[in-house]
């Protein structure tokens, strides 16, 4: 079986180490699997790739906190870029004839880039079957269904789109009342259950001794990609609480600038360790007492499979996602939630010195049972016979 794969990876780290841990764990799973990922993350070179898979590192492009997309490298306006990609993306698909294409949240990609591989694989291969992986949450209820309306998102998924697969549940957060799904969407549905991530590569002694930690207690920070994560950063090393071991994952999208001054002021404390990236989080989560990080899907899932407690300050623009989720999260008790709006040194210390308390206690319990049951729903698909033939040239682009 071979399988495509789609992430656009257009802000932080999410998408690319989603993507890659699915298709890790389906390629443990589902036998004679070969897939291709096609990914605009500028990290890719920084994972560790599974046999069976390989990538094509398509342009990279940046959304920014404003949702406005540019260029992130090349000496190219956005459009030329897409088109780029675009290009790239239908190439794949012709010369690697998938039996099934994977998509990350948007049914025709970033700016419509996959509309050319739709329209191609339906009439050269329309017996290649399509699933649309979505997060538990994407935006302000009110934001969604305004964006697939007006872009014909309904009418895509009926026609070119076999399974919409969620990786959440409904208890947490309800996606097709929320979003209100029309039934011909909703019955390709499949709640899925939250990502739970395996053990990392090192024991939690090993990292206590890296880290020469002795009986200290240890708070991890990770603002993901690191992007917009400068004002966590620095709110964390002004009201360090002076006990406590931190291991600071700055991540490799910050800003030059913002980098080194986060590592200045860290020089002057010395219970302080500041790195870049580790393609290894999980082994640093499993060590932690607590774990200080922005709202995002993976890291959220990280964090909660790692089973500790957590203070979380979620982004707020573009999107709402990560607001929502804290939120709907934190209501059962998972973690403790700082605004940004709200975010200074004394109340995140605060907030950290309180997880501290509670470190012990165990997390309640959640859903994290997504890769199994992404791997039977893609397998229980391929053996079902093609769909009808239907016409599909009424998806053209709005």
């Amino acid at each position: 079986m071979r399988l495509l794969v789609y992430s656009h990876d257009t802000f932080g780290l999410g998408n690319i180490r989603r993507m890659l841990i699915i298709c890790e764990s389906l390629l443990q799973t589902i036998p004679n699997l070969s897939i291709l990922l096609l990914s605009g993350s500028p990290m890719m070179q920084g994972f560790r790739i599974p046999k069976n898979l390989d990538y094509i590192k398509l342009p990279c492009l940046n959304r920014g906190t404003t949702g406005k997309l540019s260029t992130k490298f090349l000496g190219m306006d956005a459009d030329e870029v897409i088109k780029l990609r675009s290009k790239l993306i239908c190439s794949a698909a012709v010369s690697f004839k998938p039996d099934m294409v994977l998509v990350d949240k948007k049914p025709y990609g970033i700016q419509n880039e996959l509309m050319p591989t739709l329209n191609y694989l339906k009439t050269i291969q329309p017996e290649t079957k399509w699933v649309l992986l979505l997060r538990d949450i994407l935006d302000a209820p009110e934001v969604t269904i305004a964006e697939w309306q007006k872009s014909g998102f309904h009418q895509t998924v009926e026609v070119f789109y076999d399974r919409l697969l969620i990786v959440g549940t409904p208890e947490v957060f309800d996606f097709c009342k929320a979003y209100q799904l029309p039934s011909n969407i909703a019955y390709k549905t499949r709640y899925c259950g939250y990502l739970g991530r395996p053990q990392g590569l090192k024991t939690v002694s090993e990292v206590r001794q890296e880290l020469k930690l002795n009986d200290d207690p240890l708070v991890v920070v990770t603002p993901g990609g690191g992007e917009d994560g400068y004002p966590i950063v620095d709110a964390f090393l002004k009201g360090l609480p002076a006990e406590f071991k931190s291991l600071v994952i700055c991540g490799p999208e910050m800003p030059t600038q913002q980098r080194q001054a986060l590592y200045q002021t860290a020089a002057t404390l010395p219970k302080v360790e500041m790195r870049e990236f580790s393609d290894d989080l999980m082994s640093y989560l499993a060590a932690a007492d607590v774990v200080v990080s922005m709202g995002g899907y993976n890291t959220v899932c990280e964090v909660l499979s790692a089973g500790k407690r957590a203070v979380i300050v979620p982004r707020i623009k573009p999107s709402q996602e990560q607001i929502m989720r804290t939120t709907c999260m934190a209501k059962f008790g998972f973690f403790s939630m700082v605004e940004p709006d709200h975010l200074t040194p004394e109340k995140l210390s605060q907030a950290i010195q309180d997880q501290m308390k509670r470190a012990t206690q165990p997390l309640p319990t959640i859903d994290f049972n997504g890769l199994s049951r992404i791997a039977h729903h893609l397998s229980s698909l391929m053996k079902e016979p093609p769909r009808d033939p239907v016409e599909w040239k009424v998806c053209a682009v709005r």
